[in-house]
C-alpha cells in the first residue's frame, strides 16, 4: 500500500496508521473502519487533495468514529496544506476548541475569516488573532540558545505583525476606521514589509488620509521583500497611481517621489538586518564563508579566512554514540596530513546544550579545537550527523561523507582530501 510520505508521519503521530515497518505490516488492522481507513489513505496516494477527500468520506461513513478527533486535526492540517479556506474555517474552528494555543491553527483561521469579510467572520478572526499575539508575548519571554536568538526574534516579530494585520482588516470590516488605521501602522513598525505598508495605505485612505496614505503605498512598493509577488507590486503600484493623482494635478514627480521611498524602506530594512547581526553575526547569511564560528573557548573563526586552503568540517555532537566512534579514525586521518598548511580540519559542534560539550572533552580526552556550528549546518544543509564536509581551496564544497564505514573511512577521507588539494576540483560529491 502506498502513503504520501509527507502526510504519513502526521497520520502515524495521530494514531490513525501503523507505522511502515516489518512489525506493522504483519498486524492486521483492529476493526473494520481501521482497514477501511487505510485503504482509503492508500489509494489517495500522494495527492492531499485526495487525501482529505478521503478522510472527509470516511467521516460521513463513521461519523462516530473514535478517532473523530485526529481526524479532524487531519484535515485541518490537509486544509491548511491545499489553502482551502472553506475548509481551514470549517475544521481549524473545530480543532481550536480543544487546541486553543495552536499557533499556526490560528495564524491561517484568522486569516481565513477576515477574507469572508463578513461581520461575524471578522469578530471571531479578532478573537484568533489576539489570543496568537498573547501566546507569542509568552514565548518570547522563554530562553532560547544564542544562536537562534535572532531567527527567534525575527519569527516572532513577523507573527505579530501579520496579526496585527489580520486586526486591521477585521476592524475595517466591522467599521472600526481608526482602529484599522493604528493596528495597520502597529503591524508596519512591529516588521515592515509590503503586505503590511499596503495595508496602511488602504486604511488610510479609507479614512480620508490620502497624503499619508500615499507615502504608505510608496513604502510598499518599493520595500524589499522576498515574500511580495508581482502580482503584489503591480497592485501597489495601481493604488500609487490613483492616489498620486488624488493629491497632485498629474504624475509629474512621482518618480522622485518613489525614489525617496525606495531610499527610505532600503534603509529600514538594512538597519532591521543590522540589528539581526548585532544578536547573530550570522543572521540573514547564506554563504557558508560569511559565517563567524564561536569556539569553545570564546574565541572567533571567519570561515572566509581560510579560503585557499582545504577545509575538513567534522560535524558532531556529544550524543551520538557513531560520532564517538568516527573520531579516532577522523584523528588518524589528520596526522597524515600533519604539516600540511594547505589542508585544516575543523571539529564543529551541534549540540543544543553549550555548556555540556567542554567537560564531555574533557571526559573523552578528545584534544584540539572545537566550533560551535552557529547556524552553518542550517546553510550547508545537514541534516543527520556525524557529516564530513569538504571545501575545497575556492571555497566551494567540493565532497560530502554522510556517515562513515569503519573500515574505508580513513582511506575515503584522505583520498578526498588529496583530491580536492589540487587545482581546479569544484565538484561536490553526494
Amino acid at each position: 500500500m502506498r502513503f504520501p510520505r509527507r502526510w504519513y508521519g502526521v497520520l502515524v503521530l495521530m494514531g490513525l496508521l501503523l507505522p511502515l515497518s516489518s512489525k506493522a505490516q504483519q498486524t492486521p488492522p483492529t476493526s473494520l473502519e481501521d482497514k477501511d481507513l487505510g485503504q482509503a489513505v492508500g489509494e489517495a496516494g500522494n495527492s492531499p487533495v485526495d487525501l482529505v477527500h478521503a478522510i472527509e468520506n470516511h467521516l460521513s461513513k463513521y461519523p462516530n468514529s473514535p478517532k473523530k478527533v485526529e481526524l479532524l486535526r487531519a484535515l485541518s492540517k490537509g486544509a491548511m496544506e491545499i489553502n482551502d479556506d472553506a475548509r481551514i474555517i470549517r475544521y481549524g474552528e473545530i480543532v481550536l476548541v480543544s487546541e486553543p494555543d495552536d499557533l499556526r491553527l490560528l495564524d491561517r483561521v484568522s486569516r481565513a475569516l477576515v477574507a469572508l469579510n463578513e461581520k461575524a467572520a471578522a469578530s471571531r478572526a479578532l478573537r484568533y488573532s489576539r489570543h496568537f499575539v498573547e501566546l507569542v508575548d509568552k514565548l518570547a519571554l522563554q530562553p532560547a540558545p544564542a544562536r537562534d536568538a535572532a531567527k527567534r526574534e525575527e519569527e516572532f516579530s513577523r507573527g505579530r505583525a501579520r496579526a496585527f494585520l489580520m486586526q486591521s482588516r477585521a476592524q475595517a470590516t466591522l467599521g472600526k476606521i481608526d482602529d484599522s488605521v493604528n493596528l495597520a501602522q502597529r503591524s508596519f513598525e512591529t516588521y515592515a514589509y509590503e503586505e503590511a505598508a499596503h495595508e496602511l495605505g488602504s486604511a488610510l485612505s479609507r479614512a480620508g488620509r490620502n497624503d499619508e496614505a500615499l507615502r504608505a503605498v510608496a513604502d510598499a512598493f518599493t520595500i524589499p521583500d522576498a515574500h511580495a509577488s508581482d502580482t503584489d507590486r503591480q497592485q501597489d503600484r495601481k493604488l500609487l497611481g490613483d492616489l498620486y493623482r488624488k493629491t497632485k494635478p498629474n504624475e509629474s514627480g512621482l518618480g522622485d517621489f518613489i525614489l525617496a521611498s525606495y531610499d527610505r524602506t532600503t534603509a529600514l530594512v538594512e538597519a532591521r538586518r543590522a540589528h539581526y547581526r548585532s544578536i547573530d553575526p550570522n543572521a540573514d547569511l547564506s554563504n557558508p564563508l560569511d559565517y563567524a564560528l564561536t569556539s569553545i573557548d570564546g574565541s572567533t573563526l571567519r570561515v572566509g579566512s581560510l579560503k585557499g586552503k582545504v577545509v575538513v568540517m567534522d560535524f558532531w555532537a556529544t550524543w551520538c554514540t557513531p560520532c564517538r566512534a568516527q573520531h579516532p579514525l577522523y584523528e588518524e586521518v589528520k596526522k597524515r596530513f600533519d604539516g600540511n598548511q594547505d589542508v585544516v580540519f575543523l571539529a564543529i559542534n551541534t549540540d543544543e546544550e553549550h555548556d555540556q560539550v567542554k567537560p564531555f572533552l574533557l571526559e573523552q580526552k578528545w584534544q584540539g579545537a572545537v566550533y560551535f556550528e552557529d547556524g552553518l549546518s542550517r546553510v550547508l544543509k545537514v541534516t543527520s550527523i556525524p557529516t564530513t564536509v569538504i571545501f575545497d581551496k575556492r571555497g566551494e564544497v567540493g565532497s560530502r561523507m554522510i556517515g562513515f564505514i569503519p573500515d574505508r573511512f580513513v582511506d575515503m577521507l584522505t583520498e578526498r582530501v588529496k583530491e580536492l588539494s589540487k587545482e581546479g576540483r569544484t565538484d561536490e560529491r553526494k
